[in-house]
């Protein structure tokens, strides 16, 4: 406080520093609040974000399970379609009933594993080694298709592996087969 000519303290003075730091406080509390309030509108943002990947996700997961159960029933479909003559009347309609349903299917994100080359153990199951003149690992037989829905692995396809014959086997064979010529003659 400053006094005045007569001796006064003058009581003009504290009130308007009291006046700056009232209105510095509100201020703060304002641009405190506006900086809340901007960070729960981007939490919410991304709330709704997660929301919709999520659903998109059930969605494709629900979907799958679906397709999964049908896939026995295209099995059964191919299998009887290899088994059928196609010059009957009733074997072109089965045939394009089969047709229908995979395309549906197809366009729905079904889509069937490519099995070539060697053995992929994250597409594919052995259910069966040979000896073969392959590369060991290469893929001699599809015993069964295997599937993907989207990004989402329904089925592995089951395949026959090759593996490597012995040296000595064929070798044996080889005289074997030199002997029984011989003892033929």
């Amino acid at each position: 406080m400053q006094e005045t000519e007569d001796g006064k303290k003058d009581e003009r003075a504290e009130p308007e520093k009291k006046e700056t730091a009232e209105q510095s406080s509100p201020e703060k509390e304002i641009a405190d609040l506006k900086d809340r309030m901007l960070r729960l509108a981007a939490e919410f943002d991304n709330y709704k974000k997660r929301v919709v990947k999520d659903l998109g996700a059930s969605s494709d997961k629900g979907k799958a399970e679906i397709i999964a159960k049908l896939l026995p029933v295209i099995d059964e479909f191919e299998l009887a379609i290899s088994n059928m003559d196609i010059k009957q009347e009733h074997a072109k309609g089965i045939s394009l009933i089969y047709s229908n349903f995979i395309s549906i299917l197809k366009s729905a994100g079904l889509r069937a594993l490519d099995v070539s080359g060697r053995y992929d153990p994250y597409k594919q199951e052995i259910v069966l080694v040979e000896e073969s003149d392959e590369e060991e690992g290469t893929i001699i037989e599809v015993v069964r298709k295997g599937y993907a829905f989207n990004e989402i692995m329904l089925r592995p396809a089951s395949v026959i592996v090759a593996k490597k014959r012995h040296v000595e086997q064929t070798k044996n064979k080889e005289e074997n087969k030199e002997e029984n010529k011989k003892d033929g003659e």
